[in-house]
């Protein structure tokens, strides 16, 4: 079959290549454009270009540069919005991270880790004009565990949804599609306001906020802090990776010992 793949993010990569391992000819790939990146602004390709390119692929960073007829369009965090002339040329899928139609939208894995759900889903799609309404080709659920973290769903997404694209590739014609049905939710795209702690939250919603965007920020005796992994033992919430404005990353203890004994106080 003849693929055109379209998609940016780290996780995507397992997938491509997934694909590519299953004999199918990759006609082009499509990526988002090099981005700054770190202090000095260092213009840095995106992993799925970089995939590409290894592997000796056609990569375009514009949509307005589309001009292919594949038997099918292959679309993973791609992050663009596509244009009549890409859906119009083949029949195009996408893997959606959330049991849809719940949580469509730009952030389903740390919106469902965010609000403390234990279960989730990938569904393969059809993609159509609307955002994240077309027909349900293929689901298979997962459980979301207690520390969990989007990373660690990323990865259980890619490996998941490698498999559901090659099964489908390799006969599509005995996937009946599915319209989506149920009352759907929409994601935002959290920013650095979002990672700000509420000590008034309980213990569980401030270890599913840090595990969802992987850090909380916070003053620690007047110290901004960014605290990057918690854990819940016996109902207390438990830091277990800081890391002090201008320092490096350390364990819990310490940080501690660096206060020299002094109370420590939340918040302040």
């Amino acid at each position: 079959m003849k693929l055109v793949l379209m998609g940016t993010n780290d996780f995507v990569v397992p997938i491509f290549n997934a694909i590519k391992k299953a004999g199918h000819e990759i006609v082009a790939v499509f990526t988002r454009a090099p981005k700054p990146v770190g202090r000095k602004h260092i213009l840095t390709k995106s992993p799925v270009h970089t995939w590409a390119e290894t592997n000796g692929l056609t990569v375009h960073t514009n949509i307005k540069e589309y001009k292919y007829t594949p038997d099918m369009v292959v679309v993973v965090s791609y992050g663009v919005i596509l244009g009549d002339d890409v859906l119009n040329s083949a029949p195009v899928i996408n893997i959606h991270p959330s049991d849809l139609p719940r949580y469509r939208g730009p952030s389903p894995i740390r919106t469902a880790i965010f609000n403390g759900d234990k279960q989730s889903a990938v569904c393969l799609m059809k993609i159509v004009p609307e955002l994240d309404t077309g027909d349900i080709l293929m689901r298979v659920p997962f459980d979301i565990c207690e520390n969990d973290t989007n990373d660690t769903i990323e990865k259980r997404v890619s490996e998941v949804g490698s498999d559901m694209i090659v099964e489908y590739l390799n006969a599509p014609e005995k996937y009946v599609p599915v319209a989506q049905s149920g009352n759907a939710t929409y994601t935002k795209k959290f920013i650095g306001d979002d990672e700000i702690i509420d000590w008034n939250k309980s213990r569980q919603s401030i270890h599913n906020q840090i595990r969802a965007l992987g850090c909380g920020r916070t003053k620690i005796n007047g110290i901004d802090v960014k605290i990057l992994e918690t854990r819940i033992e016996n109902g207390e919430l438990k830091i277990i990776t800081i890391q002090p404005a201008g320092k490096k990353p350390m364990n819990w203890k310490s940080f501690i010992n660096g206060l020299r004994g002094a109370e420590i106080v939340f918040g302040k």
